[in-house]
């Protein structure tokens, strides 16, 4: 039974102190799940700019009557004991989420948000059709490769279907880009409510932007607390994947601390993600550099920043979030920029949450579901993803829609704002393609890139790099900068999908082969043609706008665990895309990219490959990418 001592010590004082902290959505559509009060679900609603786009937020003469609801509710509560309370009927629900968003629901995506709701931690996890005989189950296995974000679920959810599993992970702990990503600054600029997983709802981030090391502690938490680091082979990383068709099963060969290790699964899951591959750009002399150089993701233990002169190569997200914390450690930054990026300030972004937040966290029954839901709402298909549509009938030349002429306008205003005192650094920091184009950069109001390089102690040199030296850089123009540590934040091979692995499906056709044409794609970003029972997370073009990474990933753990049960209840061997459904989808795919802000080639990123397509990058919302993964046509698939 929950009981909640914190809460039933409160004073009203307190109640009423942290209620004034909630989210008022959130809260109203909380407060009607709960009590069914008709005067909260009649409460007004407004549309407000919000950042990029405009959301319904609750009217402001509203919110203090609301907020004196809640805080009653919550003392009642208290006084009698905080114990137990459930969630009210299941038929309200659907009401209380159109409270929460602002707008009525679709009927057809009520299942998904439900889901995103989290009541349900196994919401996403495998159903069994019927029991599966215990001597098949024992005759099966899956390997995950990779225990990242998307590999730990899958494991998770092995875990609680029963199925035997192992997981490979070339690192010495789990957490994957943020066991690696250690530089100074790193952080999510996905709000971290929506970076959890369905069942780590109630995991208290004491930052609506969290940073590394908390993200890490996430992943170790989910790790422990479903006991799957007993199946984790840590230090080890598959080199190849090969289809043995007579068998019916996976022949993968994995190089660990004692050699070569084998393993011959019937299914394989792999989460090797695709910004996990550092790119270090060929420039000449670099073999000459005398000094300390490596990549963000590669960032040495206990470095002494102090006094050094640091370079900075790139201009990226991973650029534009460091430079601001290395600044405040190092003697001297020169930051080296090929194109600059368009900047959103976010008020709050490196700031914990107030402790009224947190502590509602943990007293409010079902408050921390509410707040993941709106997180999720604000992120998926009707809010935050219109940033990213293209008007195809529109004219300015240097935006793509009447919305990204008015994101435009406000980054510039932004730039005046922090620059307008120094004309040279303004010049050089605006982008030549429109926002939204590549990846837009979140920072702190009060503390971002545009005010680390108005530093005295910060350069920014945007002519091109020459060659390296033992003691430094030389730019096209002739000058040397001299630096004494050289940081590489040139980002990943981002477009070299399973990339250093060896994959070869039926007839030993290599994945290369079946990507010659124009670069990686799959099924609904999971599944290949001629490569059975082999299952991909965060795979081509499952990059989200609408959603998030981890819904995705979610989403195609249970696809695949479904596939896998087919085979487990059925007796089959194997279970493949076909070669028509797989281009079917991904005919569909390219269609919607052109309408997406990313198509636009003035913008050079890891969103465009050499053929000048988005591997990466997921045009569909995430509605209908739940709807594919949920509802797949049956015909789509060859069972043998």
């Amino acid at each position: 039974m929950t009981i909640r001592p914190e809460l039933r010590s409160a004073s009203d004082a307190t109640i009423e102190d942290a209620v004034a902290h909630a989210d008022p959505m959130a809260l109203r559509g909380l407060l009607y799940q709960l009590t069914g009060d008709e005067s909260i679900a009649a409460t007004e609603v407004e549309l407000v700019r919000a950042g990029n786009v405009e959301v319904m937020a609750l009217a402001p003469h509203e919110v203090a009557n609301l907020q004196a609801k809640a805080a009653r509710f919550l003392t009642a509560y208290r006084d009698e004991g905080a114990g137990e309370l459930s969630i009210g009927p299941a038929d309200r629900l659907p009401r209380s989420l159109g409270l929460a968003a602002g707008v009525d629901l679709a009927e057809a995506e009520l299942p998904m948000w439900l889901e995103e709701l989290a009541l349900d931690p196994w919401a996403r996890g495998l159903s069994w059709r019927r029991s599966p005989a215990p001597e098949r189950l024992d005759e099966f296995s899956v390997l995950v490769i990779g225990a990242g974000l998307g590999g730990l679920n899958a494991a998770v959810q092995l875990e609680h279907a029963g199925i035997p599993y192992t997981v490979v992970e070339k690192n010495s702990g789990v957490g994957g880009t943020w066991f690696e990503n250690r530089y100074p600054g790193a952080r999510v600029d996905t709000a971290s409510r929506s970076y959890t997983h369905i069942y780590g709802v109630d995991f208290e981030y004491p930052n609506p932007f969290c940073e590394q090391a908390e993200n890490e502690k996430y992943f170790n938490w989910v790790a422990d607390r479903f006991d799957v680091r007993k199946n984790v082979v840590f230090d080890t990383e598959v080199r190849s994947a090969v289809w043995d068709e007579a068998a019916g099963r996976w022949e993968v060969t994995a190089q660990g601390p004692d050699g070569t290790r084998v393993w011959r699964p019937n299914a394989i899951i792999s989460a090797v993600g695709f910004l996990a591959r550092p790119n270090i750009p060929e420039i000449p002399g670099a073999e000459t550099f005398a000094g300390l150089s490596f990549h963000t993701a590669r960032w040495p233990a206990d470095l002494d920043l102090s006094g050094k002169r640091f370079g900075v190569i790139g201009s990226g997200c991973t650029s534009y979030q460091m430079l601001p914390e290395l600044a405040d450690l190092a003697g001297h930054v020169t930051i080296f920029q090929r194109t600059p990026q368009w900047v959103f300030d976010r008020p709050g972004y490196l700031h914990p949450y107030p402790e009224q937040v947190t502590w509602l966290d943990r007293n409010f029954p079902y408050f921390s579901n509410f707040m993941r839901f709106r997180s999720m709402w604000l992120t998926g298909p009707y809010v935050l993803s219109r940033s990213f549509d293209l008007d195809p009938e529109w004219t300015d030349p240097l935006t793509l829609s009447a919305l990204n002429k008015q994101i435009r306008d406000d980054r510039i205003a932004f730039l005046h704002r922090k620059l307008g005192h120094r004309p040279e650094l303004m010049e050089k920091m605006i982008p030549p393609h429109p926002p939204m184009s590549a990846r837009p950069v979140i920072v702190d109001e009060s503390n971002g890139i545009y005010d680390a390089i108005a530093r005295d102690d910060v350069a920014l040199v945007s002519e091109g790099i020459r060659a390296l030296t033992p003691h430094g850089i030389t730019t096209v123009d002739g000058r040397e900068h001299a630096v004494d540590v050289l940081v590489y934040a040139t980002g990943f091979r981002a477009n070299d999908f399973l990339w250093p692995m060896e994959v070869r499906g039926r007839g030993g056709r290599r994945v290369e082969e079946l990507w010659a044409t124009d670069g990686p794609r799959a099924y609904v970003g999971t599944m290949l043609p001629g490569f059975p029972n082999f299952f991909m997370l965060y795979g081509p073009n499952t990059n989200p706008f609408s959603l998030g990474v981890v819904n995705f990933s979610e989403m195609m753990t249970r696809f695949a665990l479904e596939r896998i049960e087919q085979l487990i209840l059925d007796n089959r061997a194997s279970v493949d895309v076909t070669a028509e459904a797989y281009w079917r989808y991904n005919h569909d795919l390219d269609e919607r990219e052109k309408l997406r802000t990313w198509s636009d080639p003035r913008a050079d990123n890891y969103y465009r490959n050499a053929y000048g397509r988005s591997s990466s990058n997921c045009p569909f919302q995430g509605n209908e990418i739940w709807d594919w993964l949920r509802h797949p046509e049956p015909t789509d698939f060859v069972v043998s």
